[in-house]
């Protein structure tokens, strides 16, 4: 009796992941090691934290403005400026949780049959969100040399008619591709161009290891075909708290706080104050996290370089690997086999689009300890295929 615009929207594959990972745990079978979760294993600073505090004691509890409160639409304004170059003023921003960004502003810009281009591979929830909305996702791979990297000249080619989006995520997950400066200028030609709305999520942005990040609201003609997407999850180890933003031109905005009204009404009122100290207070915990990230991507590679049978490129950004397996079976039949045979929970390629079959998803958001043990697992249990 469902609604049939659910038939072709399947479950998150890396919710379901974790969903089943709880689920033998509570079983009694806790020596699993995941490496399936996009989620940094680092506690929120402990300013953020007490910031949230405080407006607790202050009983700050109540309803707040649908877009979210001044400060903190200030707070996302000055850093999009500043550190970004986007030229936006608070009226540009709307606070809430990154996913919710995505569905919204697809939901306000994709009418039935509208085509959006989106990267192959990349996040699944992109694919539903556009589904949902009526659209159809056009999947665009990279081109050899390009490590994932969604081109200008592949998108040129996958233009037509009914074109009406463009999705960009760099850093990428699930691949840690990183956009150079020229490809972003690239693909906002192509969208100037052909009139066409780009939705950049941009929530890795502070995680990069090599090269540099570029907003594309921040090239000339851009801001006002853009919605940019971030928030404080991944950069302040702040998966629970379900908190984010959308910057845009006005009448977007305006769009999306209408859709905000009729589902969230607001985000949380105390997380909202805690955010802006997130934003405004020391950012040290950010680089020290970073700089955790890098060696563990270190050391993840040295350990899947001695695994004969995967096979990828460093990543320059987020905190995943992306390898191919030299083995007969699906992504999710592997990824099955990983979690009974060496109780590793890794994601399937494939619930990132038709690119990622064969390849398998390794987030390294996790202790040392746990990436020598996990990756030592998956090292014996692919030696007995």
């Amino acid at each position: 009796m469902a609604a049939k615009r659910l038939d072709s929207v399947p479950e998150s594959g890396t919710v379901r992941i974790a969903n089943i990972v709880s689920k033998l745990k509570q079983d009694g079978i806790n020596d699993i090691i995941s490496f399936s979760m996009g989620e940094p294993d680092f506690s929120t600073p402990d300013n953020i934290t007490q910031a949230c505090k405080d407006s607790l004691d202050r009983h700050f509890t109540h309803y707040t403005p649908s877009a979210g409160i001044p400060e903190l639409r200030k707070a996302v304004a000055d850093r999009s400026r500043t550190e970004n170059g986007i030229p936006c003023t608070p009226a540009n921003v709307i606070i809430t949780p990154a996913k919710q960004a995505i569905f919204m502003g697809i939901l306000s810009m994709v009418d039935e049959g509208d085509e959006v281009i989106l990267p192959d591979p990349s996040w699944g929830t992109y694919e539903a969100c556009i589904r949902l909305a009526g659209g159809v996702p056009r999947y665009v791979g990279s081109v050899e040399g390009t490590e994932f990297r969604m081109t200008p000249e592949v998108i040129a080619e996958a233009i037509g008619p009914k074109t009406r989006m463009i999705m960009l995520n760099t850093p990428c997950n699930p691949t840690g591709a990183v956009m150079t400066k020229d490809e972003i200028r690239g693909v906002a030609d192509l969208a100037q161009d052909h009139d066409l709305m780009v939705m950049s999520d941009e929530v890795y942005e502070r995680i990069i290891f090599e090269g540099e990040h570029t907003s594309i609201a921040s090239v000339d003609g851009m801001f006002d075909r853009t919605i940019t997407v971030n928030g404080v999850s991944k950069s302040y180890a702040m998966t629970g708290w379900r908190l984010g933003w959308a910057v845009a031109p006005a009448r977007i905005i305006k769009y999306l706080n209408t859709l905000q009204t009729h589902s969230l009404t607001c985000c949380v009122s105390f997380v909202q104050e805690a955010a802006v100290e997130a934003l405004n207070g020391p950012q040290d915990s950010v680089a020290d996290m970073v700089k955790e990230f890098r060696a563990r991507r270190e050391l993840v590679m040295k350990h899947l370089r001695e695994i004969p049978t995967l096979n990828c490129d460093a990543p320059h950004g987020a905190f995943y690997l992306f390898p191919t397996f030299d083995h007969k079976m699906s992504s999710e039949d592997m990824a099955a086999y990983l979690l009974e045979e060496a109780h590793v929970a890794v994601t399937p390629g494939s619930v990132f689009g038709p690119a990622g079959e064969g390849r398998l998803r390794i987030s390294y958001a996790c202790s040392r300890k746990d990436i020598v043990d996990g990756m030592e697992r998956i090292k014996a249990a692919l030696a007995k295929l």
